[in-house]
């Protein structure tokens, strides 16, 4: 039978004895594999790695940025530019050398853009233990993790990571923090001898170590069973690569903007030349040069250049708050998510064990504190030594490595004045009898001063069997059943809270020979601590502001349901009903639909749970953001509209398939990255919104005067100048303009309504004929008075001046500008400034004015030009105000 063969024998291992898998796998636990063997096996079964998605190359990026629409008219521009150029010699190839320079930089800032992200989660990754050691030929060596294949005996320490799917030899107290891929916080206890049903979830497997996952507490040994991609690590990474990514809501804007510019484009290059053949037919050669040039006009190809610039920007200022965002899209999305499914251990909890309330002298305290009885301070010094927390202080900071509940203990014995590194000076560890499932406890044996004393920690029920007499207010008393009976029922209500209680004990011991059964009976019971991962501070108001904002919020995790209901009671997540993971597999498809509508907390859950979540949620039509930190929320965060991971406790798998990382770890930038991206989105729709209507505008001042019969306002040169240079940066400016003051209490946007939609359209309708009607009255009014380039040049400047005014009534859609603040948006202002500032210099130079076609005005027109100006741009201000009361 063939090595392949047998791995194949070893589907389910948790359902067989230790000596079945050995002689599966051919193997002698005591000696381990040969190097021969183990050459061979990993020719087989190739390295002991994850498969890496393909690497991003330049080439890739750049084709797929080539045939975004946007991008695909501005080749088309271009080309147009670069024809019309050559055969009717208009000089217009230098525009369109310009537009091909805009692409290259177009690209080049989505490709810079992508390379920067993944150098910043580059950084961010913690890489699995490079070495381990490993049994073979009978003696212990160090290889690295690679290189394990299925039969290597391999050793469990405390802090390391399991490099590959585990079946237990031996256990010694052993613990595996499990959370990267179960959601538990809590250790799990790990035990030999079992052998489990097939259908044991995931969680409950106890007698295996999985990939990815880290011993805190104890030693083992175990034959590993399954490496790379067969392990559970890399099922789960495996089922995030079969997720298809699915479209944003700006891809699909951007589809609709791009078919209606075209639509534009056509209508006018058609309609134009028919007017003027229709007027005068011996002219069509030049209606269809005027047809041709404003079909040019209509098509905006410094469009993608705004949005670009919005998103990049947006990008970076979600960076800088600590909100890494691996693609310029990300931002924008989270403006329309309607559901966040978070894990709960990690995302809204702490992931670290904190020692809550003691009970001790008859009484329960919390620990916030206050002064501590003498029981209760007894508690902390046992929960201090039985202790197998690695401590390492660098230039006065602690570090703990090791179980989470022992962290605790360690750290509130700290807070009560209780220094470990004295008490390990006056107490001297002469033995240890460790943790197992069956005693429920560990103690061990101290002398002092000559006296030998056991402290013990456990399971209270199990201390409570052995102990017959009870610390109390500093003396001892009997310990009878109606106690007992008590003290149970001050357990039952700390379980009640979500806490994990623990017992405390002591025994005076005449030496330290006694064997375990001998030193563990006849104890003295102290007291009861209960034990919380607890909620970080931030997040309840997080929550609150999502829910404000028209978010649900849905906990999904592996942890208990009594735990899973009392913290999302304590963040304000409503919780009617909990569905276990369980409950789920039992569902139908239409059932789990309506259930994930109604339920806001799952328990008990695996990775395959939450994938059936969130795409019942997706199929009810929400916008989902899944957040978390584990191993088991990769699939779930591919398959979410946006994936959001932590950066800091994040597992590689995680990072890799979310579009955005938290680098503080923290959900409440959830909460401001939801803000961002309503921003981002809002003042995209008002650069698009201003620069259209600047458009629109500028086609029909074209337009009006050929249907009417008169000289165009503009000169060429004026044309190139206004398009351009002033349209672009005045859109670009819209990015950094503040958020509105209701911008979080607005319902999410439906990416189903289109970015050109009617209040899209009718904002551009009156921001064009304000322009037009502005620039084009005073123009007409000039004519008769005086000479034709004054008119032209009183135009120019009016265009310049409304222009200004425009975008400033424009930097808002709902808050009157008196509310956000004139002077708040910095760079318009200087934009405003230079604008204006340089159609002075262009009027009163005289070598400017030769070059733009202008002449001196005199200064009292000036006061005609503002006047018209603010007349017919800040009507929108009142319209605001109005709306407002």
């Amino acid at each position: 039978m063939s090595k392949v063969d047998n791995l194949n024998k070893l589907n389910q291992p948790w359902t067989r004895s230790k000596e079945e898998i050995s002689e599966l796998l051919k193997v002698d636990p005591s000696r381990g594999l040969t190097d021969i063997e183990a050459k061979k096996r990993l020719e087989t079964f190739g390295p002991n790695q994850l498969e890496e998605e393909r690497k991003v190359s330049f080439l890739k990026v750049l084709v797929h940025e080539i045939f975004e629409p946007m991008i695909l008219l501005l080749f088309g521009v271009g080309i147009l530019y670069t024809l019309f150029g050559i055969f009717f010699k208009t000089g217009d190839i230098y525009d369109a050398i310009t537009i091909f320079v805009i692409i290259a930089v177009l690209v080049f800032v989505e490709i810079y853009n992508e390379y920067r992200a993944k150098k910043t989660i580059a950084s961010l990754k913690k890489l699995a233990e490079p070495e381990v050691n490993v049994l073979r030929d009978n003696s212990i060596k160090t290889i690295k993790t690679e290189e394990l294949i299925p039969g290597d005996i391999i050793y469990l320490n405390v802090g390391k990571k399991v490099p590959a799917d585990v079946r237990l030899l031996e256990a010694y107290g052993l613990q595996i923090d499990e959370s990267p891929l179960t959601g538990e916080s809590t250790p799990v206890t790990k035990q030999v001898d079992d052998v489990l049903k097939d259908d044991t979830d995931l969680m409950e497997r106890n007698n295996m170590a999985f990939a990815g996952t880290t011993a805190v507490k104890g030693k083992g040994k175990g034959l590993i069973v399954a490496t790379a991609m067969d392990t559970e690590l890399g099922k789960i990474a495996g089922l995030t690569k079969t997720i298809k990514e699915p479209k944003t809501p700006l891809q699909l804007a951007m589809k609709q903007l791009s078919l209606w510019l075209v639509g534009v484009a056509l209508f006018f290059a058609i309609l134009i030349p028919v007017i003027g053949i229709i007027r005068n037919p011996s002219e069509w050669y030049e209606m269809v040069l005027t047809g041709l040039s404003l079909s040019f006009a209509t098509i905006p190809e410094e469009l993608p250049i705004i949005i670009t610039i919005v998103l990049a920007l947006g990008s970076y200022a979600l960076t800088k708050n600590n909100a890494l965002v691996k693609y310029l899209r990300t931002a924008e999305t989270l403006g329309s998510v309607t559901v966040i499914a978070t894990d709960k251990t990690g995302t809204l909890t702490k992931n670290e064990m904190k020692l809550s309330q003691i009970y001790s002298d008859n009484e329960i305290v919390q620990l916030n504190g206050k002064s501590l009885s003498e029981g209760q301070k007894k508690i902390l010094e046992i929960g201090a030594l039985v202790n197998d927390v690695l401590i390492d202080i660098q230039e006065g900071k602690y570090s703990y490595k090791g179980d989470p509940m022992e962290i605790a203990l360690i750290k509130a014995a700290k807070e009560a004045q209780l220094s470990y590194s004295d008490l390990i000076k006056k107490y001297e560890l002469k033995r240890e009898f460790t943790f197992d499932n069956k005693r429920m406890m560990m103690s061990q044996i101290y002398k002092m001063n000559g006296n030998y004393t056991l402290f013990l920690k456990g399971a209270t029920e199990e201390i409570l069997t052995r102990a017959n007499q009870i610390f109390s207010n500093g003396s001892l008393k009997q310990l009878n059943n109606e106690i007992k009976e008590q003290i149970l029922e001050k357990v039952e209500t700390m379980a009640g809270e979500g806490l994990r209680v623990l017992g405390f004990a002591y025994k005076e011991l005449e030496n330290s020979e006694l064997s375990q059964e001998e030193a563990e009976q006849d104890l003295i019971f102290v007291g009861i601590g209960g034990f919380i991962d607890p909620p970080r501070e931030e997040v309840k108001d997080a929550i609150e502001a999502c829910r404000n904002a028209g978010i649900k919020v849905k906990m999904i995790t592996g942890d208990y349901e009594k735990t899973a209901r009392i913290i999302a009671d304590q963040l304000g997540i409503e919780v009617k009903n909990v569905r276990l993971g369980k409950e789920i597999d039992a569902m139908g498809e239409e059932l789990l639909k309506n259930e994930v509508n109604q339920v806001n907390v799952f328990a008990r859950t695996t990775p395959e749970h939450k994938l059936k979540i969130v795409t019942a949620l997706k199929e009810n039509n929400e916008r989902v953001a899944v957040t978390g930190d584990g191993i088991n929320d990769a699939p779930a965060l591919k398959k979410a509209d946006i994936g959001v991971a932590m950066g800091v406790s994040g597992t590689d798998v995680a990072r890799e398939s979310a579009d955005m990382v938290l680098l503080d770890d923290n959900f409440a930038t959830i909460t401001l990255a939801v803000k961002q991206g309503r921003k981002l989105y809002d003042n995209l729709r008002k650069g698009v919104r201003y620069y259209l209507s600047v458009k629109m505008a500028l086609i029909f001042i074209f337009l009006l005067p050929i249907i009417f019969g008169v000289q165009l306002p503009f000169a060429p040169i004026q044309i190139i100048l206004l398009e351009l240079f002033m349209d672009l940066a005045a859109s670009a400016t819209f990015v950094v303009e503040p958020s509105e003051t209701d911008v979080m209490k607005l319902p999410p946007r439906d990416p189903e309504v289109k970015f050109m939609d009617r209040e899209m359209n009718l904002g551009i309708l009156m921001g064009g004929l304000s322009l037009i009607g502005a620039v084009l009255i005073i123009y007409f009014a000039s004519l008769p008075i005086v000479d034709e380039e004054t008119a032209r040049t009183i135009a120019f400047a009016t265009w310049m001046v409304s222009h200004v005014f425009l975008a400033f009534n424009m930097r808002t859609m709902r808050d009157p500008l008196i509310k956000v603040g004139f002077f708040s948006n910095k760079f318009m202002i200087l934009w405003a400034i230079g604008a204006i500032g340089v159609t002075i210099l262009f009027i009163y130079v005289p070598v400017l004015q030769d070059l733009l076609l202008v002449t001196e005005i005199d200064p009292i027109i000036w006061l005609g030009i503002f006047g018209i100006s603010i007349a017919f741009s800040f009507w929108m201000e009142i319209v605001k105000i109005l709306l407002k009361k």
